[in-house]
């Protein structure tokens, strides 16, 4: 690249795009108010979450249940406690829309614009973790890119979060193993196949883009793809089948799914079957269950005695281990009976001979065929998508693809495959906050921000991206790591 070029592509990547007034609804409303339905639009003195009026309240959409709708808690799921998190050091102004996608036949399809007053000339589309809503990411990425200048959108997957139900809804979850509260999660129901969960991801791309255009003049110049857990799923999806949207993307932590084992129905069975031995083994790291557990595919528990929480694993069983399964068990194989015949005895193997299970997988499996470039920054102590099984087993996928094409399969023998890294992170795990309990855990969110500036440059400018690596307790990502590729273990003391 000359330094002509070089000097005009920098000045690209760092002039803002000032709008001549402030972005207006009316604008946007002209492009997007035949695909919206219950808008709601306002111009925003600050978009970041230091202005309450960005993120809506829990239960603020009328006629819904308790929990279908729980932006407060949703932004808090997936990043540290308050004082840990993404800084905000100044004041975006500028436009807000959240509606309801009309196209929908669910209706329950949502989608969130953010606008700066100064915009960069890109944009972020984020996924969403779980269940959860389009308000997911307002703490872990809107914060971040908003005070960079990028137009911000997502979206919650088609689907609204959960009711409270009871024990005779077939479709009922219960919290964990000991609890007498069931819930009914939404995507359960007829019409909502996890198969939605890429399309929304595409669909709002395509809505933000026309937003963007509405509101400033131009198109983005880029756009990237950002989640965490299901969000991050949305990612690698994302940059494997639109990449005439999409200029790359960042999955934190990414849900891994494919129709072979290992997946997430056949993780998750051991783990609830064997922790209340472990429990009663007083926590012994020596004992069959833990070995069981371990073998799983799991990280190492940590202990903490005397504790109100004195185990990790004991936090995942109590918080997301059966009520996952369960989820997913009742929506990729209904006719398993969930608790009659056990959620820790549930063999997926066994299944795919007696249901369609397997082909309900393989209908929304990530392929690892990348069209764009892709960081995925995953923590070692997760120990609800443990990291050999997902974000290590997406890996290998992606290269399993590069391979076939160096081979002359797949895209004819072309060596040119966009980017990939992955980037993990030493006792990192899939919730920030469990920090709080166990200070031996790292926080995943400053380099998952750190990989995207990364993903920018490479994108816009070239810029090599750092090897794969691990990034040791108390380090960042470097051009030239201590450890590359894979940390030799799970936890370090």
């Amino acid at each position: 690249m000359s330094r002509l070029i070089r000097f005009a592509a920098l000045f690209l990547f760092l002039v803002p795009f000032p709008a001549g007034a402030a972005v207006t609804c009316a604008d946007v409303l002209k492009v997007l108010g035949s695909s919206l339905a219950d808008v709601n639009c306002f111009a925003s003195t600050d978009l970041t979450t230091n202005n309450p009026l960005t993120t809506p309240a829990n239960n603020s959409l009328p006629g819904l249940p308790s929990f279908a709708f729980t932006p407060i808690t949703d932004r808090s799921v997936i990043v540290p406690s308050a004082g840990k998190r993404t800084p905000v050091t100044k004041v975006v102004p500028g436009l807000q829309l959240n509606a309801r996608i009309a196209s929908d036949p669910q209706g329950q399809g949502r989608f969130l614009l953010r606008l700066p007053n100064n915009w960069n000339g890109r944009l972020v589309v984020a996924g969403a973790s779980g269940t959860r809503s389009e308000f997911n990411g307002d703490f872990a990425w809107s914060d971040y890119v908003l005070q960079k200048g990028y137009a911000y959108a997502s979206q919650n997957k088609g689907v609204l979060n959960l009711s409270l139900s009871a024990p005779a809804d077939p479709l009922a979850c219960r919290l964990n193993p000991a609890s007498p509260v069931f819930v009914h999660f939404f995507d359960n129901d007829p019409g909502q196949p996890f198969t939605r969960w890429a399309q929304f991801m595409v669909r709002t791309a395509e809505l933000a883009r026309d937003g963007v255009k509405a509101a400033y003049g131009p198109p983005p110049r880029f756009t990237y793809a950002v989640g965490t857990s299901n969000g991050g799923y949305q990612v690698r999806r994302a940059v494997e089948i639109a990449p005439k949207l999409f200029d790359g993307g960042v999955d934190w932590e990414g849900t891994f799914v494919d129709e072979h084992a290992p997946n997430i129905l056949t993780d998750l069975p051991p783990a609830i079957l064997n922790f209340p031995d472990y429990t009663a083994s007083s926590f012994n790291a020596a004992s069959t269950a833990a070995k069981n557990i371990q073998a799983a595919g799991y990280p190492p528990d940590i202990v903490a005695a005397g504790t109100a929480s004195p185990s990790l694993w004991g936090l995942y069983n109590a918080q997301f281990w059966e009520v996952t399964q369960c989820q997913w068990q009742k929506r990729l194989d209904p006719a398993y009976d969930t608790y009659g015949s056990g959620t820790g005895t549930y063999n997926y193997v066994s299944r795919l001979s007696f249901s369609d299970v397997g082909a309900n997988f393989s209908a929304f499996a990530t392929t690892g065929d990348i069209q764009r470039p892709l960081i995925t920054v995953a923590g070692t102590m997760d120990a609800l998508l443990p990291i050999d099984h997902h974000a290590r087993a997406y890996a290998r996928k992606v290269a399993a693809v590069a391979e076939d094409d160096d081979r002359g399969g797949g895209n004819g023998g072309d060596k040119h495959r966009p980017a990939y890294r992955l980037y993990e992170v030493q006792n990192g795990n899939h919730i920030e906050t469990f920090q709080d309990t166990f200070a031996q855990l790292e926080l995943i969110e400053p380099h998952a921000q750190r990989a995207f500036d990364l993903l920018v440059g490479q994108v816009e400018l070239g810029a090599a991206l750092p090897p794969d690596q691990c990034i040791p307790r108390g380090g960042k990502i470097s051009g030239t790591p201590a450890q590359p590729g894979h940390c030799a273990n799970l936890f370090a003391p």
